[in-house]
């Protein structure tokens, strides 16, 4: 479902498609840094039970485009975040008619790269439960540079990674596993893209990643955060509105869109 933050129907939709969790939760620092006031904010909640597929998942989000285009037809701007970049990408790639622009941060759409992480993604499903939640804990300064976020954000990051319980967790591990997209597929999609990459992702290897994908993509920019880990959004330096702003990824003041 998409989650309604901010009531602004004269403003341009910003549609953010959250990591892992699911829960959407974590965009919020970025937000109270000024988002809002370019955008008509919309997160889109993955129930924490929700195990359908990629293909059921964009399936689900393109129909909840459509439903936000046929009551007000406007601009989406299409943010996806690690898991949620792989989903942002598919719905791109299968309902380009309906994005604006498409913005991929850390997206894990290298996951199958990294062997370590496939074996590892493989253990979750086997751990014990009580193992599993001291893994969790575990994994956070390797998910996150916590040392450019405050305690509560830390905190606000541990919560989202608890949310989704392990079967979940499991389940969308296996689905980056499994995910591919063809090159000739992104040299398809001409609308404006815009790549965040943090140098300092202990997960993966975003930066190469990015500069893959920027190869492939007609119409894209690339954006390299130099100190920042995966989890750059609730970084206190990091400002997702001055990035926008800084590539002309921000809606202007008159809507040159109302064709």
């Amino acid at each position: 479902m998409l989650t309604s933050v901010t009531q602004q129907p004269e403003k341009p939709l910003f549609i953010f498609l959250p990591g892992l969790d699911g829960c959407g939760e974590l965009l919020q620092w970025q937000i109270t840094q000024g988002l809002a006031t370019g955008f008509d904010i919309r997160t889109f909640a993955i129930p924490p039970d929700d195990l359908s597929t990629w293909d059921e998942l964009t399936a689900k989000v393109v129909t909840l485009l459509e439903i936000e285009l046929a009551t007000n037809h406007r601009p989406i701007y299409l943010c996806g975040e690690s898991f949620g970049g792989c989903l942002a990408l598919k719905v791109a790639l299968r309902a380009p008619e309906l994005i604006h622009s498409l913005i991929l941060v850390n997206p894990a759409t290298c996951f199958n790269q990294r062997p370590w992480l496939q074996w590892g993604s493989h253990l979750t499903g086997w751990l014990p439960p009580p193992l599993y939640s001291v893994s969790v804990i575990g994994f956070l300064p390797f998910l996150a540079a916590l040392e450019r976020m405050t305690r509560t954000q830390a905190a606000n990051l541990l919560a989202a990674m608890q949310f989704p319980p392990q079967a979940t967790t499991s389940w969308r591990l296996n689905l980056m596993r499994e995910f591919e997209i063809l090159p000739q597929q992104l040299a398809e999609f001409t609308k404006p893209v815009l790549l965040i990459a943090s140098s300092n992702d202990l997960i993966l290897a975003s930066v190469q990643e990015s500069e893959r994908l920027l190869h492939y993509f007609p119409n894209a920019q690339r954006v390299i955060l130099p100190h920042s880990g995966h989890t750059c959004l609730l970084e206190t330096d990091i400002n997702l509105t001055r990035i926008l702003k800084n590539h002309k990824f921000w809606p202007q003041l008159e809507f040159a869109w109302r064709e």
